[in-house]
């Protein structure tokens, strides 16, 4: 069994990885021709729009989560009628979920101008767009949505990545004949819809031939039903406190300081949140294998499990944070050019939440995967409460600080702290805490070192464009995994670490081999 989770999870990593690359690389080609082609208003309401429809699927938050979790079991047991009984009611609440997402959707619809500070471009009516990209989402839950279960409890979501990349591709070649040829953001929107509609029925279709004996049919005894509702509770009011503070910032910006400034942070942003999509998918590749490790293996064999994958984690995390910080003004400059840069302070704080959120993903994979929801299920939504306080108060008086500063208080004092009580008060056992914690700080110490080494040369060298770019590139990878190796190649987690690599790779990584 753990062979097969090993399997598994490297399959999912690399389609996964090779899927986040494809819809990283793409939609940064299609943003940048929206830019040249339409203008950057164009790009603001593109993220103002999603944020809106992040907070209409407050009503799914929690169900997914919760059904996958509740199959873990029934499929190390090979119990088809418990999964079948699951599959029926997971496929009743995403049709609920759907129907309240179009009647909250379409209630909203006269408000959506007043999230708009100044102008939009011309001929274009909010209300019509707003309408294209609900049905958008709506039709995403309709459709076949609750098959996708059986394919994330399986840890086979490698097949979910090569559907969307294959329907992708349509969908990005029509989008780009809109932007260049048409210049038309309707026809834009409409394909994204169609997009969305085949995705699924692709989707299910593959499914159905996977797995023919998985039906929506039968019934859960009232208790399961009752214990899967409470799961879908507890993450419920955790993730709803997740979308505000992911969706906040988008929306504040937009409402207070105009679509241009948006598109402006919204460019750093999108490089950002591509790479917080890469982790996510090194992270969900895991997320089955944990929760089934969680239902079959000891607590110490777990907390091995933990240190390693947070040490693996950490050194990515680290070396990300150190690129950003010296590749983000160059790249920027030469994409979209000087008069769209934002300040290098405000960089340094755009890294700082990435460390941060990408620290909280990490903490959330294995709360989740262990299914510990009760306990935490208050933590989102006050860090969301606090950030969107301190959004709305910091706004007007500091701009755009105030937006990220507003994230990085909410991450780092509320975030962080508690869901490391949770987890070692529920999951592990709380003396270890101590144990975890030092390997935690030794990560922050060294990442900040290779930061300040970074911005230290940034001051320094005077090179401007490719050359730039080029050195910064180079530096900014050199220099935390010369100090990272340095600092960490003596611990034990380093051996675990190279060790696990090695599995996965069946030691045909020679530099790895030899470590």
């Amino acid at each position: 069994m753990v062979k097969e989770r090993t399997k598994n999870a490297t399959r999912n990593m690399i389609f996964g990885i090779l899927q986040r690359m494809y819809h990283m690389l793409v939609p940064f080609f299609m943003r940048t021709a929206m830019i040249y082609f339409m203008g950057v208003q164009y790009v603001g309401l593109n993220s103002l729009f999603t944020s809106i429809l992040q907070v209409l699927n407050l009503a799914e938050l929690g169900v997914g989560s919760a059904m996958v979790y509740s199959m873990y079991k029934p499929i190390a047991e090979d119990d088809k009628d418990t999964i079948c009984a699951l599959m029926r009611l997971y496929k009743v609440y995403y049709r609920v979920i759907g129907s309240a997402i179009a009647v909250v959707g379409l209630g909203v619809t006269p408000f959506i101008p007043c999230l708009v500070s100044g102008s939009i471009p011309e001929n274009l009516d909010l209300h019509i767009l707003y309408l294209l990209n609900l049905a958008a989402t709506v039709f995403s839950y309709w459709l076949f949505a609750y098959k996708n279960s059986l394919l994330m409890a399986h840890q086979r979501t490698d097949v979910t990545s090569k559907v969307s990349i294959a329907v992708g591709t349509v969908q990005y070649c029509a989008q780009f004949l809109a932007i260049y040829i048409f210049k038309n953001y309707y026809f834009y929107l409409i394909m994204a819809i169609l997009s969305q509609i085949a995705n699924n029925i692709v989707t299910s279709n593959i499914v159905s031939r996977m797995y023919p004996d998985y039906l929506p049919k039968g019934k859960l005894s009232k208790k399961e039903t009752r214990s899967i509702n409470g799961r879908i509770k507890d993450l419920f009011i955790a993730k709803l406190g997740g979308v505000v503070l992911n969706s906040a910032d988008t929306i504040v910006i937009s409402a207070f300081l105009g679509l241009t400034l948006l598109a402006v942070y919204q460019n750093y942003y999108f490089i950002i949140s591509s790479i917080c999509g890469i982790m996510e998918t090194l992270l969900t590749s895991i997320r089955a294998g944990l929760g089934n490790s969680y239902v079959t293996e000891s607590r110490e064999k777990n907390y091995i499990d933990l240190k390693k994958i947070t040490f693996m984690f950490y050194w990515l995390i680290g070396m990300c944070t150190c690129c950003f910080l010296g590749v983000f003004q160059p790249f920027m400059e030469l994409w979209v050019g000087e008069s769209f840069l934002l300040p290098f302070s405000v960089v340094v704080l755009l890294c700082v939440y990435f460390y941060l959120y990408e620290t909280t993903r990490l903490l959330n994979v294995f709360k989740d995967a262990g299914g510990v929801w009760h306990e935490d299920r208050f933590r989102p939504l006050i860090s969301a409460l606090v950030n969107l306080s301190l959004n709305l108060a910091a706004v007007k008086y500091i701009g755009i600080y105030g937006i990220v500063l507003s994230t990085i208080v909410a991450l780092g004092m509320i975030e962080v702290p508690w869901l490391l009580r949770n987890i070692f008060t529920v999951m592990y056992d709380s003396s270890l805490f101590k144990d975890y914690f030092k390997m935690f700080v030794s990560w922050i110490v060294a990442t900040v070192f290779s930061c300040a080494s970074i911005a230290v040369l940034t001051y320094k060298v005077t090179l401007s464009g490719w050359g730039a770019f080029a050195f910064f590139v180079v530096v900014s990878v050199l220099i935390p995994n010369i100090v990272f190796l340095l600092l960490m190649h003596r611990k034990e987690e380093f051996k675990l670490s190279i060790s696990m690599v090695n599995r996965i790779t069946h030691n045909k990584l020679p530099v790895i081999k030899n470590l």
